[in-house]
């Protein structure tokens, strides 16, 4: 059972801070990048970024952290781990939660309206559907990097209390 919890928790880890570490590349270098490029520009490869996310490899990562913070949760709690590292991987999980509902809740809808303005050659007034996006977005982005990271952080200590107790 210690093997068992330990290998889901470094699984934890690992997944969440391949999310922490994606929002952070788009707070420090992709939207910082993007902000250079004219109007057309910026929708067309937004776009193109929205659709090429939504792969497996991406989903296996973002919800496959979830699922393994709360496998490590119920592993610790109920095979008699850590409970100080039980807190840590909660407060994981409500970090990581958050994480999710302002995807869900801000990123996602925004990038719906983005997809659904059409073609960026076809846009009568590119800057106002940038300017409709562009700001929000980026702002709600770095709450995302935050909460991934501040979740991800909480994972390793966890993580490390874990190595303690052993």
């Amino acid at each position: 059972m210690a093997v068992l919890r330990t290998v889901t928790l470094i699984g934890a880890v690992l997944t969440t801070g391949l999310s922490a570490g994606l929002f952070y590349s788009y707070a420090c270098s992709v939207m910082p990048g993007l902000a250079q490029v004219d109007d057309r520009a910026f929708v067309a490869t937004m776009q193109r970024i929205n659709v090429a996310i939504l792969n497996g490899w991406f989903l296996l990562s973002f919800l496959g952290a979830l699922v393994l913070i709360v496998l490590a949760a119920l592993l610790q709690w109920r095979g008699g781990g850590d409970r100080t590292a039980l807190l840590w991987i909660g407060a994981a999980a409500v970090l990581y939660v958050g994480m999710i509902v302002v995807t869900a809740a801000v990123n996602v809808p925004l990038n719906d309206r983005l997809a659904a303005a059409g073609a960026p050659a076809d846009l009568a007034d590119p800057a106002a559907v940038r300017a409709a996006f562009e700001q929000v977005w980026v702002r709600w982005n770095l709450v995302r990097a935050l909460a991934a990271t501040a979740a991800f952080a909480c994972l390793t200590w966890a993580l490390a209390l874990t190595g303690r107790s052993s």
